[in-house]
């Protein structure tokens, strides 16, 4: 299928800013090798999305225009069809799900003027992907998706391009994936452009759709999805993106949602750097390919910084819990006068806290349970912490190894 990527970067001039390539000191010397990030966070409206909204809103009849579009985001693809719809003067409906940080949703008012009506939608993308599509059949507006469509691919291209403009001899080009249109952009100009260098698609573990895909030899709708990577969680990637990466993506990789909130934070204590967590899922792979990459020039696209401070208490949590520094336990505590208080002073050591207590002292019976959250300095000081307890024969569940109870409780 012919794209024509130049031509899209030639329409994308007066719109989009050509983000910079960095050589990231810091990262380089950690890994051995020389980083670069494109820093997609510094487009307008703060990520990639507004490349392939604008590359196809642009290139629709005045008669598709004069009907409108309509189209189903996360929230990213959401503020570029709303800003293209605002320079193009163009009537847009858009439905992104009722979970969308309030960032997103503010900026997407914010960026659409009074070009837009906007619908809050079900959990996830999927969600809002069908409203859209009964919307499109009601009303005959141009649907606009965020990744399956040519002209979208064609824009999100337009980030390859700019990398090959400034570097040569790329060894590695590490890309985030949810539905797939910024990989298969980027896969597409370099296997024409530098067909030696090595594309690596990331995604997260919750989320893993393009995983999928390559296993089954086909797209396939993931049953359920984590949706907390919101700029990449996807139930199940384009077919037209899915056929374009099995030619040009060596590699897909997925990463722990815990292990991007870890990045996330590190990012914004050591660098000043604000990323949402799609943004940072390529910085996250990098331990996994540490020895693959020493001595080579490698790229990571960083795609978008929308994120909410009202979910830094979350990210945090997620962090903690990957590095093994929170728990949440669920103790059995026998009906003797120092139970509780033998956990404050015998057990918890120097290392462990309680952040978090609920216990209700029955008058009747032999025992009753509690609810206690941990924090801990290190991951030995709490596994001191579990031998203690053990020692005590002190009854106990870990509630952080059981997925949708940790979750519930963040």
């Amino acid at each position: 299928m012919p794209f024509d990527i130049a031509s899209a970067a030639k329409r994308l001039k007066e719109v989009c800013a050509v983000t910079p390539l960095d050589l990231h000191t810091a990262l380089s010397e950690q890994y051995q090798c020389n980083l670069y990030l494109k820093r997609e966070d510094k487009q307008v409206v703060r990520s990639y999305k507004i490349r392939g909204a604008y590359n196809k809103i642009s290139s629709l009849r005045n008669t598709d225009l004069s009907r409108g579009v309509v189209c189903a985001s996360a929230g990213n693809h959401a503020q570029g069809v709303a800003y293209s719809c605002r320079l193009l003067n163009v009537h847009g409906t858009i439905f992104i799900p009722a979970n969308t940080p309030q960032q997103k949703i503010e900026r997407v008012k914010k960026w659409s003027g009074d070009h837009i009506q906007l619908f809050l939608e079900g959990d996830t993308y999927d969600d809002c992907y069908y409203a859209a599509k009964e919307h499109q059949l009601k009303t005959g507006q141009t649907f606009i998706h965020p990744f399956d469509d040519e002209k979208i691919i064609e824009g999100q291209g337009t980030v390859g391009l700019e990398i090959t403009d400034v570097l040569e001899n790329i060894d590695y080009v590490l890309v985030p994936v949810g539905g797939g249109g910024l990989a298969a952009g980027i896969g597409t100009w370099f296997k024409q452009y530098s067909p030696n260098t090595i594309l690596i698609g990331v995604e997260p573990e919750g989320a893993a759709s393009m995983t999928a895909a390559f296993e089954a030899g086909k797209p396939v709708e993931l049953e359920r999805i984590d949706p907390f990577v919101d700029g990449a969680a996807v139930r199940k990637v384009g077919e037209l993106n899915y056929h374009i990466c099995k030619e040009t993506v060596q590699h897909i990789h997925t990463v722990a949602e815990g292990k991007v909130c870890s990045t996330l934070l590190q990012l914004y204590n050591d660098e000043a750097m604000v990323l949402e967590p799609a943004g940072a899922l390529t910085i996250a792979a990098l331990d996994d390919f540490a020895e693959m990459i020493k001595g080579k020039t490698v790229v990571c696209i960083v795609s978008g910084s929308n994120n909410d401070v009202l979910r830094m208490e979350e990210i945090k949590k997620l962090a903690d819990a990957y590095e093994g520094l929170h728990h949440h336990l669920i103790i059995r505590f026998k009906h003797q006068p120092d139970e509780l208080n033998s956990l404050f002073t015998k057990i918890l050591g120097l290392e462990n806290y309680i952040t978090g207590l609920h216990y209700d002292r029955r008058e009747h019976g032999r025992s009753t349970y509690g609810w206690v959250c941990i924090k801990s300095a290190s991951k030995d000081g709490y596994k001191e912490l579990l031998k203690r307890m053990n020692t005590s024969k002190m009854e106990y569940t870990e509630v952080t190894k059981d997925d949708f109870l940790f979750k519930y409780l963040i």
